[in-house]
């Protein structure tokens, strides 16, 4: 049974479709009481209890007092002028705040949600991490955000990605637990093939990830062709060499057959010449997979620049070259706080 943040408490959201039943016949209920209630939570996305009319006014009472009822609190949002992409700031219950970014595309809608508030990994090029590491997210934190975005959009989310602030690898429980939540046929009920958690390379997880037997998409963020420049701007590489880090994307395929994703972040001058996409080709070869270029989100605290648009061009030219999927990220809500962490920077330093 999960334990929420409060001690004693349940969090109730975070419980999978079996649990919810069990948890409710252990309040003197039928089990046909536990569906209804998971209904209510996860098809109907209700933000309390006080929303759900066919429970008994008793058992509604019993559960306030007994769980914790996950339920972000918009902050902020910001929509793009260019796109419509928007940026959610949410409040937790102990007064942290998360990102998440909803987009438009013509498959679908859309969420990237955070699963960390902060996070520890150090990336150099990346805002989210300035702050380190606060705590991790809940099952019900990272699904709320979900949740609460189609409340306030009124649109459905068909596509998820865990790219938001914090390693979801560095989270791995309540990762899964989150996965097997959205996927559940009772509940969202999106496809797991639908879902990208993307990893900066913490190769332990990545390997046991491969086998929980889930059909979501695995990215890892590569960003460098080789261990020397990797070291230069992932602290991780110093505990899992880029070597490993790709070795467990092999092996994630072999387990589920699923074709990898490598995020590849362009910084001018720093990985982005042509031996760089030589030598990337190289330490991919005989992946099946897709390599998603990014030009970086240059950031105020650091020096970092984004490479021009004719190096972009130039270095996908000789990946296709050696034969490999590549794609240039279509930049969604530029004008909107970009870079990953940026609106929530903002909320804490005027706080």
């Amino acid at each position: 049974m999960e334990e929420s943040r409060n001690p004693g408490k349940i969090d109730i959201k975070s419980l999978t479709y079996q649990e919810t039943l069990e948890y409710v016949t252990t309040l003197g209920e039928k089990s046909f009481r536990g569906k209804q209630l998971y209904e209510w939570m996860h098809v109907h996305k209700v933000p309390s209890y006080e929303e759900m009319t066919n429970l008994p006014k008793k058992l509604r009472e019993e559960l306030k007092e007994k769980t914790t009822y996950t339920s972000l609190k918009k902050v902020d949002c910001q929509i793009s002028k260019e796109d419509g992409t928007r940026k959610y700031l949410f409040a937790l219950e102990d007064g942290n705040v998360v990102e998440s970014v909803f987009m438009r595309y013509k498959h679908g809608n859309s969420v990237c949600v955070s699963s960390q508030v902060g996070c520890r990994m150090g990336c150099r090029f990346c805002a989210s991490t300035l702050d380190g590491l606060l705590r991790n997210l809940t099952a019900s934190e990272i699904l709320d955000q979900i949740y609460s975005i189609e409340r306030d959009t009124g649109e459905r989310v068909s596509n998820v990605v865990v790219m938001g602030t914090g390693e979801p690898m560095d989270n791995y429980d309540n990762l899964v637990r989150f996965i097997r939540l959205l996927s559940d046929e009772h509940g969202a009920d999106i496809s797991q093939r639908n879902i990208t958690v993307s990893t900066c390379g913490i190769v332990p997880n990545m390997r046991r990830l491969a086998e929980e037997g889930l059909q979501i998409t695995l990215a890892l963020s590569l960003h460098a062709p080789n261990q020397e420049k990797r070291l230069e701007l992932m602290p991780v590489a110093n505990k899992y060499h880029i070597t490993e880090a790709v070795d467990a994307c092999r092996y994630y395929f072999e387990q589920t057959g699923r074709r990898i994703t490598f995020e590849y972040s362009l910084v001018g001058g720093v990985n982005d010449s042509q031996q760089d996409a030589k030598e990337l080709a190289e330490l991919i070869r005989g992946i099946n997979c897709h390599v998603n270029l990014i030009p970086v989100n240059p950031i105020k605290e650091r020096s970092y620049i984004q490479s021009n648009r004719t190096v972009i061009e130039a270095f996908k030219n000789k990946l296709e070259k050696y034969g490999i999927n590549v794609t240039i990220r279509r930049e969604m809500g530029r004008d909107i706080d970009g870079a990953c962490g940026q609106l929530r920077r903002k909320h804490i330093s005027m706080t």
